[in-house]
């Protein structure tokens, strides 16, 4: 009697099964590809204005996701990511001094901002939470000094990226928002990849409780080491393209903690940890800026406000709060398990 109490028959017993995608997400992901190719015709259809505009929301989206994949997925939280952004555009210029294309210079520039990070990450990834965070920050700062002892491109007062005057504005602005696209594309594209590999699943755990994550046979520093990399890319692919876009380079303005700041309140108020959250955080950042950047010290309070009323009302962010109550992830990077009538179990 009490086994039958105890197993009851496989009828009576609630059936549950683990998805990743479902009606929802395939939706979505469709609904991804079609606005890819919207925005892929937008210079046709808008002016010249429109496009810029849109190449900084792009911009901002790149840095959000980067950020978002540090701390939000591996546990990396950086204060010092305005280094590579930096590095991206202080590369793009000496390249294209050099000789190189300016737009071939921008994808070589984030590819050596990438490559700097190797020899950078063997000191920082051994460092751990605030240690980690205080580590960046005084890396960015060298990179810094650096470029501001570097006459060839101006030191302090900085120089400009002439090779951009070969190309008519209208041209340069559609070149530009045609990169940019590409590159939000392909860079978010390897951060989903990468989530949804065995790498994003050690990252996980490593962010959850890296001991616990080592004792199980995860490769903890080569997880980190994949995506610092692919974070320094991506932030220094996003310093070369704000170059191209508003063509002169000084690097107080580039290497500033400024963007750092920025990229901790999208990803925060968007929602850290989720795939969706970065692009909902770039997108309210873009609106703010773009309504009320022109107020000076305002707006940065008003920035710093914000980022308090949503840490204190929406601990997860908006998509995050969103995702919590709905139930429902438009582009999932995990599994799931639910009861076979639908619930979440």
């Amino acid at each position: 009697m009490s086994n039958a109490a105890e197993n009851p028959p496989a009828a009576r017993r609630p059936a549950f099964r683990v998805e990743r995608w479902n009606r929802i997400s395939i939706l979505a992901t469709s609904a991804v590809a079609a606005a890819v190719v919207a925005f892929a015709l937008v210079p046709l259809a808008l002016d010249t204005n429109a496009v810029d505009k849109l190449t900084t929301l792009f911009v901002y989206l790149i840095l959000a996701a980067m950020w978002n994949a540090l701390a939000g997925y591996a546990g990396l939280v950086s204060v010092g990511q305005q280094a590579f952004f930096g590095l991206g555009a202080y590369f793009t210029i000496q390249l294209a001094n050099r000789g190189v294309g300016v737009y071939p210079a921008v994808v070589l520039a984030a590819l050596i901002a990438g490559a700097v990070a190797i020899p950078t990450s063997l000191f920082v990834l051994r460092l751990h939470g605030g240690v980690f965070a205080i580590g960046t920050w005084v890396v960015a700062e060298v990179f810094h000094l650096l470029v501001n002892l570097d006459e060839s491109v101006g030191g302090v007062t900085g120089t400009s990226l002439v090779g951009l005057n070969d190309y008519e504005a209208g041209d340069r602005a559609r070149y530009t928002y045609w990169m940019t696209l590409g590159a939000t594309v392909l860079l978010l594209g390897a951060i989903f990849a990468l989530l949804r590999s065995r790498t994003g699943a050690s990252l996980q755990a490593i962010r959850d409780d890296e001991e616990a994550a080592a004792s199980v046979g995860v490769r903890v520093l080569w997880a980190k080491w994949v995506v610092f990399i692919l974070a320094a890319i991506g932030c220094g692919a996003a310093g070369a393209l704000w170059l191209a876009t508003s063509i002169t380079f000084q690097p107080n303005s580039y290497f500033s903690v400024e963007w750092t700041a920025f990229m901790i309140f999208m990803v925060l108020v968007g929602g850290l940890g989720t795939f969706e959250g970065p692009i909902v955080g770039a997108l309210v950042f873009f609106l703010v800026q773009n309504q009320f950047g022109a107020e000076g010290v305002w707006y940065l309070v008003g920035l710093g406000s914000a980022a308090v009323l949503v840490a204190m009302f929406l601990p997860r962010g908006i998509w995050g709060s969103l995702e919590d109550r709905l139930g429902i992830q438009l582009l999932p990077v995990g599994y799931r398990l639910r009861q076979s009538h639908g619930k979440k179990a």
